[in-house]
């Protein structure tokens, strides 16, 4: 990938799915930093130390399936739903909002960027009004304590792969 900035052919390197591991060997031997990574990101799965660890090396992190993507079609019936959460129901009731605003607006505000997937017009149209309003710090708080490091995209098939992000102590 640095090859394809040094010849002009792209601005900036990203990563997906990488976890500190794989970043600081990036940052240690690479030559170019990457300047975003994207992860899972959502109320039950905060990746806490992986953000802090983003954002004091300056790479920015961009939050898929912010709603835990509840359409997958491998969820189990009994699951419980993130946008159904009571919690985010009764903050979302207090801010006069829905609880996907509230889940993007918490995003926002712990410095991530946000892709939510929807093909529904007025579902689109409301995950973008989340400027008009900020989340206290006790909602923040609130929500981050849902967290649960339950990971919807856990790409299991890809378990076996000896660069499998989120394995236990992951080393190299």
């Amino acid at each position: 990938m640095e090859k394809l900035v040094a010849e002009g052919l792209v601005r900036s390197i990203g990563v997906s799915n990488f976890n500190q591991f794989q970043l600081r060997r990036v940052l240690t031997e690479g030559n170019i930093k990457p300047v975003v990574n994207q992860i899972e990101v959502h109320p039950y799965l905060t990746s806490d130390d992986l953000v802090t660890f983003c954002h004091e090396n300056d790479i920015v992190v961009t939050a898929f399936s912010p709603f835990a993507s509840p359409d997958r079609s491998w969820a189990p019936k009994e699951e419980k739903r993130l946008l159904d959460d009571p919690i985010l129901q009764e903050v979302a009731k207090d801010n006069d909002k829905s609880p996907a605003q509230i889940v993007l607006r918490y995003l926002l505000q712990r410095g991530l960027v946000a892709i939510p997937k929807s093909k529904t017009p007025s579902r689109i149209k409301s995950n973008i009004q989340v400027d008009s309003f900020e989340l206290s710090e006790d909602d923040m708080k609130k929500i981050g304590n849902l967290n649960k490091n339950f990971r919807a995209l856990a790409l299991e098939y890809d378990l076996p792969h000896k660069y499998y992000p989120w394995k236990e102590n992951y080393t190299e």
